[in-house]
This record gives C-alpha cells, structure tokens and sequence, in this order.
C-alpha cells in the first residue's frame, strides 16, 4: 500500500514509520524540509516537500496514495492546523474508499475510571478544539480511524519525564504533579505504532480506536519509582497551575483509565504493559 505519512520525524510519526516500513508498505512523507526530507529517507521513506496547509499541493498529494495517516502535531495553532488538513482529506476522500488515520489523544473523554471508545467525549479546555474536527471527519464520507492513545511513553521520550524529572523538594523529594492519585492511561510507542498499522490495514472504518497498555498507573506509583529512597512530595491544585498553566495542569490531574477493548477485540495485543517496567529501567541503569 501507498501512505502519506505526516509527522514522520516526530515521536509518533517517527515510530509509525518505522513500523510501516517493516510491513512492506510505500510510505510518502510529508515534510518541511530539505533536512527532514534526509532523515526519512535514510529511514526508507520517499519524502514529499511541502506544507500541509496548502490544499493544493495536499491535494495532489493525497491523489497518488491509498491512504494516509496524519501524526504532525504542530507546537502552535493546532486546531486551524488539523482543520485545514482534514478539509482537504474531506475533499479528496471522501467516496473513495480510501482509509484516513487521525491521530487524537485519550484527553478527549475527561475523567473516568472505565473509558470506552463509544463514551461521549468530555474534553478539557486544552483538547476540546478536536471533538468538532474529529466529529465532522467521523460524519463524512471518508473511511477513518482515529487513534486515541494515553499517555505515550518509551524510546525515552514524551510526557514521563513531567513526572519522573520533575522538581524536587529541599529535602531531595520528587515533586508530584497534584497530589499524585490521578490515574494516567499509558501506552508504550512502539505498541501504539503497531495500532496505527492495524488502523491503516483493517477493511472497516473503525472509528475511534483507544491506545492502552492495560495498566492505568497513578502518577504518585511512578514518581514514588522514579525517586527511590528520596521519597515524593505532593503539590497544591494551584502550584500544579502555576507550574504548568491552568489548562495544561487542567488536563494532567485528570483521572483516566482505559483498558482500549476494541483495539483489542481487532487483534491488537500491547508488548509492553507496564509503564512502572520502563521507569525501574531508567532508574536501574541510572544508578
């Protein structure tokens, strides 16, 4: 199969291109420049200069693939950013049969202690731009996935290292984000680039489709991990708000638990189920 590939020199997008690359597919990636244009591919990738906001060259390109799966995640203006590249996926999709993969994020649903994918979102103020995106995409005439991981760990990147590198007290005590009893669903990235390849590969549209490595793990289980003998400290709502802003902190003291049945159901089976595996490494090899 031939797949646009956005974000592919991002920490998803780079994982999710490696993993389709290894299934024998064509990958085209869409990047900025002529240096990411090097580093896809010596990857495998056959890279495609251009800005993803500019309909006609998305257009164009998006007329000789057979899918596409969009992983960019831009640091600013996401929301007018995904918006453009979904109204040109709209008008180039749709009534063709060809699959469209969206990347969201577990953030949508708000607190719960059972999510499912069919629950109604709920999204905090830092993700309810998406929910109008992803319905409209879900309403159209385009056979789409949406990728909706938990927290992304693995590779020694991504959102952990707010917990695990955080502050630390006088006293030498890691600083937890909030009182720590919130519960983060995880998922190893590796693993959620193999749901990314069964989103692409399966016949059906499949909607939204939840990355979970099955352990929801609470942030102070992990930062008690992380610091060892030094012991955590816990931290006001409000230091958490100054700390990270109101919206982002927002979001981080959710309490998010989802196993991701359908994913599941599909044949999706997580390698890595235990994001405490990755912190007790780190700290091991760090001793």
């Amino acid at each position: 199969m031939r797949i646009l590939l956005t974000g592919a020199t991002g920490y998803i997008g780079s994982a999710v291109l490696d993993r389709l690359i290894e299934a024998g597919h064509h990958v085209v990636a869409a990047v900025r420049n002529d240096e990411a244009a090097a580093v896809v591919a010596a990857r495998g990738a056959r890279p495609a200069v251009g800005d993803l906001t500019d309909a006609a060259w998305l257009g164009t390109a998006l007329a000789d693939v057979d899918a596409a799966v969009h992983a960019a995640a831009p640091a600013d203006g996401a929301a007018e950013f995904n918006a453009s590249v979904i109204d040109t996926v709209v008008g180039s999709f749709s009534g063709t049969g060809k699959r469209f993969v969206l990347t969201s994020g577990l953030w949508i649903y708000g607190d719960g202690e059972d999510i499912d994918e069919d629950d109604a979102p709920d999204a905090p103020e830092l993700m309810a731009w998406r929910l109008p995106l992803e319905e409209r995409l879900l309403a159209s005439d385009v056979q789409t996935a949406i990728v909706t991981p938990g927290v992304v760990y693995g590779r020694g990147r991504g959102v952990l290292g707010l917990i695990t590198d955080g502050p630390r007290a006088a006293s030498g005590a890691l600083t937890l984000i909030g009182d720590g009893e919130q519960h983060w669903t995880w998922v190893h990235v590796d693993d959620l680039a193999r749901l990314y390849l069964l989103a692409v590969e399966h016949p059906e549209p499949l909607g939204r489709l939840i990355g979970s490595d099955g352990s929801p793990t609470s942030v102070r289980a992990i930062a008690e991990a992380a610091a060892g003998p030094a012991g955590v400290v816990a931290q006001s709502v409000d230091a958490t708000r100054a700390r990270f802003g109101t919206a982002f902190a927002d979001a981080l003291l959710m309490d998010e638990r989802a196993r991701g049945g359908r994913a599941r159901d599909l044949g999706w089976v997580p390698e890595h189920t235990s994001v405490l595996d990755e912190v007790r490494a780190a700290r091991a090899t760090a001793a």
